[in-house]
């Protein structure tokens, strides 16, 4: 007996249906411990249809024992499906059993992977009645459970959240315990709480002060942060890393720098959070700078340093640095997805479309993300009726076209005059797809309608859009009307399109410019005062070469 109490731990699925039978042939199948840890050993193995067998066959002895049941609670728990293990669970009282502190940590696990918040509060309710939110571990799972459904229970103002009630009532409460309230207030920018948490800790660890300073950092404290980052016992490359986000988001990027210096250990997240700031913050020659030195010092790249400084020499338009970059990418395919949609609108931004199109068909599982970026990518470099047929090859790659697939080929279709396409994509939106038109979407096809002729449907869509017009679809009307020269219409649009006070200059010049078409210069004049008159200011064009 002693043997296979020792053997069952260690053996394989196959040498545990030896095992089984050697039990059934043998007085062993009467042992209550034996038969027990080989049904427990039976869970172990990722799957509980062998286990639902075992369970089946015994005899009713071991049916009026908690242990087995709880066994099969564990399993369910681990291997799944989720629902059995509740089934379970709701068996006991049938089987005139009651559950213990060990059944009721796996049932809370499974009703919050699962959701069920009324489940969740009766299990709870149980639990008071039965005296087992003493223990240690059901406390624990309780508390655990509410973290995990905090979006789904409503807690109104002033109230105590589930998982706070549970917290003050815990018998026990270990640092990490305390860690986690905290970090949940922190996240509900509830900061005077968590702060009054930290203050009454009996013991601290390197976690609750970084939480403490995320938490001044989030609600832009940046000098409470700062003091307890200083008073810090023993700081960890975490500490550092977080009053370099501080400083960051606080747009302070030159003291993130200094704090990233001084920094005693640096690991490849430090170093992504002050690159990925800088690019943030448009600072993005500083960011390829810290990316070489990083380079220089031997730290290995991930996948966000690569987004960070890809994003820096797309806004640059850097197309050598950021092949270089690529080169250092070893095995890009198999990285995140991020990364190849990275690599894809860099090369794309920095002008190289066919790099980019010849990444974007190697790339395999592209998400909907990398597929809208092509789209636009093709639009932009004047490929229009390339971007309509990735379009409609994303659909046939099964894959869910969302309102900014529709933006980016309403987009194409508009600067490559494609109307009709352009309309059975407009009015397929919603029936076909769900995706109710935004304004942007109104604005692409009210640009796309007037640059080609179709003032009359565009004014009809404008008319009945569920929207106000903004300055962009005013513009995109005054467009169309350069195009016909109507001038009646137009002085209609600008009219509507000065209520707005946009500080947008286009109107205004587009205005002038019509006017001026047709000889008419005191009122182009006229237009151009007005533009003075409001502060408007039209941006001087440029030209960079990299």
């Amino acid at each position: 007996m002693a043997y296979i109490s020792n053997l069952l731990p260690h053996c394989t699925l196959n040498q545990l249906k030896q095992i089984h039978a050697l039990i059934i042939t043998t007085s062993l199948c009467q042992n209550f411990h034996i038969f027990s840890t080989f049904l427990r050993r039976s869970t172990e193995f990722g799957s509980m249809v062998y286990s639902d067998l075992i369970f089946s066959k015994m005899g009713t002895p071991f049916y009026s024992q908690i242990m087995p049941w709880n066994i099969m609670v564990r399993g369910y728990a681990f291997n799944g499906p989720l629902e059995d293990c509740l089934s379970v669970f709701d068996e006991l009282p049938h089987r005139g059993l009651k559950p213990d502190n060990y059944t009721y940590p796996y049932v809370l696990n499974s009703c919050a992977q699962l959701g069920l918040c009324r489940k969740s509060q009766n299990v709870h309710c149980q639990i008071l009645k039965s005296g087992f939110e003493s223990s240690f571990e059901v406390s624990n799972s309780l508390f655990n459970m509410y973290l995990k459904m905090q979006a789904s229970l409503k807690v109104n103002k002033g109230e105590r959240s589930g998982a706070r009630k549970v917290f003050d009532d815990m018998p026990v409460k270990p640092v990490e315990v305390w860690n986690q309230m905290i970090y949940q207030c922190v996240c509900n920018g509830n900061v005077s709480s968590a702060i009054d948490l930290f203050v009454s800790m009996p013991v601290k660890d390197v976690i609750s002060w970084n939480t403490m300073i995320l938490g001044y950092s989030r609600v832009g404290e940046l000098s409470k942060a700062r003091d307890l980052f200083e008073r810090i016992p023993e700081k960890n490359v975490v500490s550092w890393t977080s009053m370099i986000g501080a400083y960051a988001d606080a747009r302070d990027l030159d003291t993130a720098r200094k704090i990233f210096e001084k920094m005693p250990c640096r690991n490849v997240v430090s170093w992504n959070s002050m690159i990925s700031s800088y690019t943030k913050h448009e600072r993005f020659q500083e960011a390829l700078d810290l990316f070489e030195q990083m380079q220089l010092e031997g730290v290995v790249s991930d996948e966000y340093t690569f987004v960070s400084v890809l994003s820096a020499c797309s806004h640059l338009g850097a197309l050598e640095i950021g092949k270089r970059i690529h080169f250092l990418i070893q095995d890009w395919p198999r990285l995140g997805v991020i990364v190849r949609t990275a690599l894809v609108d860099m090369y794309a931004k920095c002008g190289d479309i066919s790099r980019a199109f010849t990444l974007f068909i190697k790339i395999k599982k592209n998400d909907v993300f990398c597929w809208n970026v092509m789209i636009k990518s093709l639009a932009i470099h004047g490929r229009t009726e390339d971007a309509i047929r990735i379009f409609f090859l994303m659909q046939k790659d099964g894959l869910k076209p969302n309102d900014f697939t529709f933006t980016s080929v309403l987009f194409a279709c508009s600067h490559g005059g494609l109307v009709e396409e352009g309309r059975k994509i407009f009015y397929s939106m919603e029936r076909d797809f769900g995706v109710s038109p935004k304004l942007e979407h109104f604005g692409c096809f009210v640009d796309l309608l007037s640059r080609n002729g179709q003032l009359e449907e565009a004014q009809l869509l404008v008319k009945d859009m569920p929207y106000k017009p903004d300055i962009a679809i005013w513009g995109a009307l005054l467009g169309g009307c350069r195009v016909r020269s109507d001038l009646k219409l137009a002085e209609k649009v600008i009219e509507r399109a000065t209520k707005l006070d946009s500080k947008e200059s286009g109107v205004h010049v587009l205005s002038s410019n019509i006017h001026a078409s047709v000889g008419q210069w005191p009122q182009a004049l006229n237009a151009r005062l007005k533009m003075e008159e409001r502060k408007v200011l039209k941006k001087v064009g440029s030209s960079t070469i990299v």
